[in-house]
């Protein structure tokens, strides 16, 4: 990874360790208007392809992290236990990597093994076109492909109040 990228991810991910402190409880900051959701095409460990257009329809968490965050690290066995809730209700969770290959990514799931897609973006070229204050980041996209919530900073992701608030993305609007 380059020094140039290293070093704003670095200070991304101190800011979101600040602002994740400063955060009172555990929840989801709505987007203002639900922007679209920036597609992406990349690979995942296997050599897949995923492309955020490929899941319209269906609610998306997408968590950019790294292996060297420790707060990505923290967060990542309540999202593995949130995926094996959310998988069989048609809700779709994809970890983009950013700046990391396969082999790091790889020798990570050995220490915190995951079922849910992990993607890696090499170049921080999707990063760098979503709304990231720091690292970790999630979105939750809405079955049109909005951008609906964000957290900054570690979850819990298997919160009952937060699965609450993702899995209401799936009803539709009254």
């Amino acid at each position: 990874m380059p020094m140039r990228t290293f070093g704003i991810l670095l200070s991304l991910t101190l800011f979101a360790i600040a602002a994740g402190a400063r955060q009172a409880g555990q929840g989801l900051t709505a987007i203002p208007d639900r922007p679209p959701a920036p597609d992406f095409r990349l690979p995942d460990l296997d050599g897949g392809l995923h492309r955020l257009s490929d899941y319209r329809g269906r609610v998306v968490i997408v968590n950019f992290w790294a292996t060297w965050c420790p707060p990505c690290r923290a967060e990542m066995p309540s999202m593995q236990r949130a995926w094996e809730k959310l998988e069989k209700e048609g809700i779709v969770m994809l970890g983009i990597d950013v700046g990391e290959d396969e082999d790091r990514v790889f020798q990570f799931t050995a220490d915190y093994p995951v079922e849910f897609p992990l993607l890696l973006d090499r170049d921080s070229a999707v990063i760098g076109r979503w709304p990231v204050r720091g690292l970790p980041t999630t979105f939750v996209v809405d079955p049109r492909g909005r951008l609906a919530y964000r957290a900054i900073g570690g979850r819990e992701w298997d919160d009952p109040a937060l699965l609450d608030l993702v899995r209401g993305l799936q009803r539709p609007a009254q």
